[in-house]
This record gives C-alpha cells, structure tokens and sequence, in this order.
C-alpha cells in the first residue's frame, strides 16, 4: 500500500512501505511544511536538530534557579498592615451608616430646650434616623387617639420639606441640602409627638387645647428655625426663617386636633 501527496497540495510525499511497523514518510522541501521529522522502522522516530527537543527544561528562556521558596519570593511572609486593612481602627459600623448617638441627643435636646446653645457639627448632620423615629412616634400616638394618618404624616412631611428647601436656598448664601431641610424638620417634630400624646388621654378642641396646641406650634418652629440658623450661619433672619416653618407645623397641629 502506497500513496502519494505532491507538493503543490501543500502537504509532504510519504511512501507506505510493507515493512514491519515501519514507515518510510520522507518530508517534501517545501514552504508548507509541517516540519522535519524522518520516521524510521519500528514506529520510533528522531527529532532533528535544531527543533528544541533535546533543550533543558526553562521558563521563558530563564532556567530555573531554585529561588522560588526564599522569603523575598514566598507568599506566606507577613506583609506589613497597611490603612484599608486596619480592621483594628476601623469606626464603628452606626458611624459608618450616618447614624451618630451623640449628635442625635444633642439635636434632641437642642429641641426640648429652645434656649440652649448647639455646636455646629451636630446641626449640620443631616442624620434622618431620629426624624424617622419621631415620624413614626407621632404617628403611633395619633393610632392610639383613633386617628390613622400615616399616609399624612409623610406626605405633609415631604411637602413641607421641599418648600423648605426651596426657601433655604434662595434665602441663605451657602445652601442647604434637602437631607439636612428633612432632618431638621423631623427632630423639632418632637414636641409635636407630646402634643399627640396629650390627645389621647384629653380632648384638645377646647380652649385649654387650643392653647397648648398654639404653644407646641411656636416651640417647634421657634426650634427649627434656630437650628437652621445655626447651621446655615443666618443670623439675625431667624424670624423669617421661623414662619414658613410654623406653616408646616399648624397642619401637623391639625391633625393631631381633629
């Protein structure tokens, strides 16, 4: 059994002899040569020269030199510390979510007593976990006077903010960020969850209520619009400030009346 491949094919001549096992396959000199390999009897054959076979074993060209387990090149050497991976000083994870209970007393106390002085830092954190608190706390205590007015509680809220914030920025020189408006708005809420807490055990429409519900209106915007002024370094407009905010308080004074 013989065959032929000619060279215009592309491919080598080969010559299948009879022997035993062996093959006779002599490459053609040819462009497309798949290489130069002369297969002898009994199935074995012998890489030419040149062909890299015969090579010592490297890696890229580099022979190996044993170096790969010394401490400049073992990966189990302790590397030094560096700042992201102090898990040590890290701060804690309510710092790192915005919630501060520091700043957060210090805010509410700032609420419950109108007259004393707050440090800056904690006026300009615009922390809206104790507004969240507070809203839900109004909320609850007006449930428990029979009155279901979340949906309320929230629209009127955001209302107020926007319009707070629109006010804000056209009358202070720095600005006002609309997280800072919600979280101002929701602290000084709180005398309003005490005047809640009134109407469950009384009913507020008559003359002692309507004084008391005119009394926690000016006490939540007076607190506000102090807090504000604080905060966004408006002083001497604190009357001005404290209108619009005695607005949005009336209708959450309403609510809690009727």
């Amino acid at each position: 059994m013989s065959g032929n491949f000619g060279q215009d094919d592309g491919f080598f001549q080969g010559d299948y002899g009879s022997q035993q096992g062996g093959y006779d396959m002599p490459y053609a000199q040819s462009g497309n040569d798949f290489g130069n390999f002369d297969y002898s009897q009994g199935g074995m054959g012998t890489a030419p020269p040149n062909q890299g076979f015969n090579q010592p074993f490297s890696a890229g060209n580099v022979p190996y030199t044993g170096n790969i387990l010394t401490p400049e090149h073992n990966s189990f050497v302790q590397q030094p510390i560096s700042d992201e991976d102090d898990y040590e000083n890290e701060p804690p994870l309510l710092e790192e979510l915005g919630i501060n209970f520091d700043h957060i007393y210090q805010k509410t106390l700032a609420v419950l007593n109108p007259l004393k002085a707050t440090e800056q830092d904690a006026v300009a954190d615009s922390d809206l976990a104790g507004p969240l608190v507070f809203c839900m706390m109004f909320g609850a205590t007006l449930l428990l006077a029979g009155k279901i007015h979340f949906g309320y509680i929230y629209g009127l809220g955001v209302v107020g903010s926007l319009g707070m914030y629109t006010l804000l920025n056209l009358m202070s020189l720095t600005g006002v960020s609309v997280t800072c408006v919600i979280s101002v708005l929701g602290y000084c809420l709180l005398p309003m969850v005490l005047l809640s807490t009134a109407a469950i055990l009384t009913v507020l429409t008559g003359l002692v209520g309507t004084v008391l519900t005119g009394l926690t209106v000016v006490w939540c915007s007076f607190s506000a619009s102090k807090l504000f002024v604080s905060a966004l370094q408006m002083e001497g407009q604190q009357v001005l400030i404290a209108y619009p905010c005695a607005l949005v308080y009336a209708v959450f004074a309403l609510l809690t009346v009727f």
